[in-house]
């Protein structure tokens, strides 16, 4: 366990569901503008590339992608079998756009061919029990992450997941965190001194400024920051 680790919570770029909020398209992906927005990342952030021990992200395909594009100097030095995809991070509502692939089908994709689906148990895409939508069934999964992340030995770990499912793993003692989420945003947690040994190990953010400041929802080609710019 080290519980003196460095969180960085990332939030996917941008979603087709997220342009027209056309959340009845099946584990949506992104688009070729979220595709820029992730690779921004890479210039953004050089010296997290360089940092990152650990990269662990929900196996939905818009998190997958991101995960691949914006951290691609990490990966290629951490291996992308080492990448850690935990369906305890899945986004929150039970939308089409919210629900994943199977784990056979995600294998048989060769944009997804390296990733380690092991974790991916029959019931990640059912929306319910463990994977409910209602928010007790949501703050205990949130609870979950954050013990999940605790028990990492490494020193810097990303977290690639969602917005609203990010608000539940921000949460303190009065409930789910607020942060409205943008697209591509990066921003840096360590865990609670006063909770990190007790069972909701809430996480504190690093000062008040993302890492990267992300874009909005229906963000265009000239909110694009240039290669070599920052965020």
């Amino acid at each position: 366990m080290a519980p003196n680790s460095r969180i960085i919570l990332v939030r996917h770029a941008q979603g087709v569901h997220n342009v027209n909020l056309e959340h009845h398209i099946l584990d949506a992906v992104l688009t070729p503008l979220g595709v820029k927005q992730a690779k921004s990342l890479v210039e953004a952030l050089p010296q997290l590339q360089i940092e990152i021990d650990l990269i662990v992200t929900s196996p939905l395909k818009r998190t997958l992608q991101t995960t691949t594009y914006a951290f691609s100097p990490a990966i290629e030095r951490l291996g992308i079998k080492s990448i850690i995809c935990i369906p305890q991070a899945q986004e929150c509502g039970p939308e089409p756009c919210n629900i994943g692939s199977p784990r056979a089908e995600l294998e048989k994709l060769p944009e997804y061919a390296d990733f380690d689906f092991s974790r991916l148990t029959p019931d990640w895409t059912s929306k319910a029990g463990f994977y409910a939508a209602d928010l007790p069934a949501l703050a205990e999964r949130a609870k979950w992450v954050r013990q999940f992340l605790r028990e990492q030995p490494q020193k810097t770990i990303v977290l690639v997941a969602h917005g609203d499912f990010l608000r539940q793993l921000m949460a303190s003692e009065t409930g789910p965190g607020l942060h409205p989420w943008r697209n591509a945003e990066v921003k840096a947690f360590t865990f609670d001194p006063e909770f990190v040994g007790k069972d909701e190990c809430f996480l504190v953010e690093e000062g008040r400024e993302s890492l990267a400041p992300g874009y909005p929802w229906r963000a265009t080609e000239a909110d694009l920051v240039p290669a070599g710019g920052k965020l």
